[in-house]
């Protein structure tokens, strides 16, 4: 923890700062009520060990008030030489975590910091959990029926008690935010915090400000120090989305952070350490990014210790189907909709569409259709007009016409897949079993992937 120790004996800030490095924490110093006011102005504390006889005062419970007023809920341990019930309670009262009585052996004091540890664990608990309410939506499921996405989620599982990087990719909207923090809830950090850090959200000199932290001054507008994600996710999760644009020379310093745990804030040399475990995730092809020479090789191989790739939810039709009633029992309960059920006319369509923003856009299209449904079932009128049977590069193909055999199959392939309830009941109708129609549908994708990437580059 970082702790501030007020006290207004040098020997005694001396003896107890030693004490607490010793345990591993960091200790910062103040020697009066008003320094320890402005040092809370400048810089973030998780506890903070209080002299009640301070500034000459008989009585300073007047400097825990103050301290708790202008940081609510700060951890507070009172110390005091003249130790009382009555100063204990009343101290409590006034919103002090607990005390300490000097002078205090090495065990009272690990006993103390081992109380506000959990605390501060417990706290971080619920605010993991109000964070989970406040994106409200339908609880994940890490379930599949499909064996590419059961595989994803066995290596998850087996890596995620584990303090390796993995590394997640994937398509946008497959998932691979979800899949981070099952990760982290998995995990032996799971009482810690799970920060997220999204790399093309901000500038390059903002993402290090906002990733390492910075100090007062070190740039305009920085007017007090920072700590930054990397510190916020001390004791847990780090995760980094979409990596793949970070920036060259913040590569660099993340390498370094995996490699040796350390890293500085803007305007500071000071190195600190890093208790965190790094978890990453992009749409990107990495490896094709190194050979281009816009991501690190040295930092791809660190990431690239467990590598899971989230399949698209087209290849997934059985996923497609439980998730789509998933959504739809969810947002029914939550408008007061009648709708229970999907038309056969919007099954077709569900099943037609390709996805291409797969789980996130399944998500959005379910909402909106339960929305503006009128009965008990979802009707083809009320999915958004995108979802078209006619969509994907099969669309308008006839018999007889000037087309290929490959785009005839497919199109067949896809109104049978669209009729069917299962990936296997279409492939009987089709007369080839469900691993020859797995691996057709894969290469078809694989094939729309290559023609979308062609036609967006100039």
């Amino acid at each position: 923890m970082r702790i501030l120790v007020v006290d207004d004996q040098k020997s005694v800030r001396l003896t107890l700062s030693q004490a607490l490095k010793a345990e591993g924490h960091e200790a910062d110093t103040a020697d009066s009520g008003r320094v320890a006011q402005l040092k809370l102005q400048e810089d973030v504390y998780e506890l903070v060990l209080l002299d009640l006889h301070l500034d000459g005062q008989a009585d300073g419970l007047d400097h825990l008030v103050k301290l708790l007023k202008q940081v609510p809920g700060l951890p507070v341990v009172v110390c005091t030489a003249q130790a009382s019930i009555e100063t204990a309670v009343e101290a409590m009262r006034r919103g002090a975590l607990d005390y300490l009585e000097k002078p205090f052996t090495p065990d009272s004091l690990r006993q103390v910091l081992a109380r506000v540890e959990r605390v501060n664990r417990l706290r971080q608990r619920v605010a993991n959990l109000s964070d989970a309410v406040a994106r409200s939506g339908p609880a994940t499921e890490f379930t599949s029926q499909d064996p590419a996405m059961r595989s994803v989620l066995e290596v998850v599982e087996r890596a995620a008690d584990t303090r390796a990087s993995i590394l997640l990719l994937g398509e946008n909207g497959t998932g691979k935010s979800q899949l981070a923090r099952h990760i982290h809830e998995l995990s032996p950090l799971r009482e810690g915090p799970f920060v997220t850090v999204n790399c093309p959200a901000l500038s390059r000199e903002l993402l290090e400000s906002e990733l390492f932290g910075h100090a007062k001054g070190s740039f305009t507008g920085a007017i007090k120090d920072y700590a930054g994600k990397v510190d916020a996710a001390r004791g847990g999760t780090l995760f980094l989305d979409e990596i793949g644009e970070l920036p060259a020379d913040l590569q660099a310093k993340l390498l370094r952070l995996l490699q040796e745990k350390a890293y500085e804030r803007v305007g500071e040399t000071r190195t600190r350490a890093a208790d965190v475990r790094v978890l990453a995730a992009t749409n990107r092809d990495l490896s094709k990014a190194v050979a281009e020479g816009t991501f690190r090789e040295d930092l791809f191989y660190r990431l690239n210790v467990i590598t899971v790739t989230v399949p698209p939810l087209r290849e997934r039709p059985d996923d497609l189907d439980r998730l789509a009633r998933r959504f739809l029992a969810y947002f029914a309960d939550e408008t007061g909709r009648a709708a229970r059920d999907f038309s056969t006319d919007a099954w077709a369509a569900l099943r037609a569409h390709a996805w291409p923003g797969n789980v996130r856009e399944l998500r959005n299209a379910i909402e909106r259709a339960v929305i503006m449904s009128r009965g008990e079932h979802i009707e083809r009128a009320d999915l958004p007009d995108t979802l078209s049977p006619a969509e994907g590069p099969a669309a308008g193909v006839v018999l007889g016409g000037l087309v290929s055999l490959d785009q005839v199959e497919r199109e067949h392939a896809r109104r049978v897949i669209a009729r069917t309830s299962t990936l296997e009941e279409a492939a009987a109708v089709l007369g080839i079993d469900s691993a020859t129609l797995y691996r057709k549908r894969k290469r078809w994708s694989a094939d729309d992937a290559g023609k979308d990437a062609s036609a967006t580059t100039p």
